[in-house]
């Protein structure tokens, strides 16, 4: 990878987080609000939505479409990934590298699904569809247990974490 495709990855996404965020908080920041208590565990986007005394539609509009192309791109982005790296992979010649190789990819994959699929669960609904526990639901599994998992999915795949993990289980199973 080039220098500058490196620079451009990094840059990229931090400068589409911030032109996002920047313009949902000037439009969110133009809103009346009838109530102070935000029924969250932070202060999201779709939390003071709700709280607003006016028409918020166009808010609601804008800010889904925010949401779509900011998460639809990076999808697009990790999906042409992957497909690059299963081609790679499929070249590899001795079956246990593919088994390897794609044992790492499928743990990876598993976080990437779970992380997008609670983000466009929460953010990509028309209209507020969902309830507001649903949304409180979603936002836990994209901010606590994902990050929760990474550590545990990559730390199992280690083969002394894995085996002394077995051996507390086996004690707590099989007390002697």
């Amino acid at each position: 990878m080039s220098q500058k495709v490196c620079v451009w990855l990094g840059a990229v996404p931090y400068a589409m987080g911030f032109t996002d965020s920047l313009i949902s908080v000037c439009m969110i920041s133009s809103l009346g609000f009838c109530d102070s208590s935000i029924n969250n565990f932070f202060c999201d986007t779709t939390a003071l939505l709700a709280l607003s005394c006016g028409e918020a539609f166009g808010m609601e509009l804008v800010i889904f479409i925010l949401a779509a192309f900011t998460l639809l791109s990076s999808l697009l982005l990790i999906t042409v990934t992957y497909v690059s790296i299963i081609s790679a992979i499929l070249r590899i010649q001795s079956a246990a590298g593919r088994w390897k190789a794609f044992s790492t990819c499928a743990s990876h994959l598993t976080g990437v699904t779970v992380f997008y699929g609670s983000l466009i669960f929460t953010y990509l609904q028309p209209d507020n569809t969902s309830s507001l526990t649903q949304a409180q639901v979603a936002s836990v599994f994209y901010t606590i247990v994902i990050p929760m998992l990474n550590p545990l999915i990559y730390s199992l795949r280690n083969k002394d974490v894995k085996n002394a993990f077995l051996r507390v289980m086996h004690g707590r199973l099989f007390p002697q």
